[in-house]
């Protein structure tokens, strides 16, 4: 049974922390959607379930922006921009199979100590999602 962690991140300014468990992270994954591909960032590669998460500070702080099917909610930090996490809102069809409503994909420049670039990443076809 693979080890689970316990991560903390944050947006740029700090307003936003937050903490997830989950299994070592050893990849990302970048995603070829209108909005990824404009974001840049690499996600985790696997979602994260919400008993898994929590945010220890800043939900005022954020704001959301939703497009197309609104399948995804795109949090970002009202004060530098930041989008540390997104959270399933519909059931999206995923080359891992559906995801749950309430899971989500981290921002892996936002964890502390994480290099994402220094990890193996990997390309989702969101287009044609």
């Amino acid at each position: 049974m693979p080890e689970i962690k316990t991560y903390t991140g944050s947006c740029h300014c700090g307003a936003v922390r937050f903490k997830c468990r989950t299994e070592q992270i050893t990849t990302g994954c970048r995603c070829n959607c209108s909005i990824c591909i404009r974001k840049g960032v690499v996600m985790s590669s696997k979602y994260i379930p919400p008993g898994a998460f929590e945010e220890l500070h800043g939900e005022e702080s954020l704001t959301l922006y939703q497009f197309g099917d609104k399948d995804v909610s795109h949090y970002f930090c009202k004060t530098c921009g930041i989008s540390p996490f997104n959270v399933v809102a519909g059931v999206p069809a995923t080359y891992e199979g559906p995801a749950k409503p309430g899971d989500r994909r981290v921002n892996l420049g936002c964890i502390d100590g994480l290099d994402p670039l220094g990890l193996e990443i990997k390309l989702i076809n969101g287009k044609s999602f």
